[in-house]
């Protein structure tokens, strides 16, 4: 993966209703959802639910596929692993362990502004 690859993941996935969208398609698994049910998942117009599918297909991180009449969309597993092996590439000195992700969210304090 490329800086510039990573980037547009990034950017991407940096606008809530996209992040609730990619979230919702990790979830599901590679069978995925219908615009329909992702519309309703997150609720979402389904005229807004497109452009940001549609976004969140150009940076590389979901697969459409036609079934009837019908689009199904997918989070593209090898991409997100993809971002995720490129963001942690070299972590911690080569202290595997401590890049390891967990199931439990690490709590951080936010630093005053």
């Amino acid at each position: 993966m490329t800086n510039e690859d990573s980037v547009q993941a990034l950017a991407a996935l940096a606008h809530i209703h996209r992040l609730a969208v990619f979230r919702a398609l990790v979830e599901q698994g590679p069978e995925g959802l219908p615009a329909g049910a992702i519309a309703e998942t997150v609720g979402l117009l389904p005229s807004s639910l497109t452009f940001h599918l549609r976004h969140l297909q150009r940076a590389g991180l979901i697969t459409q596929r036609r079934a009837s009449r019908q689009l199904f969309y997918a989070a593209d597993f090898a991409a997100m692993n993809e971002l995720v092996v490129y963001l942690t590439d070299n972590c911690c000195g080569g202290d595997e362990a401590a890049c390891v992700p967990t199931k439990q969210p690490v709590t951080r304090k936010r630093k005053a502004a």
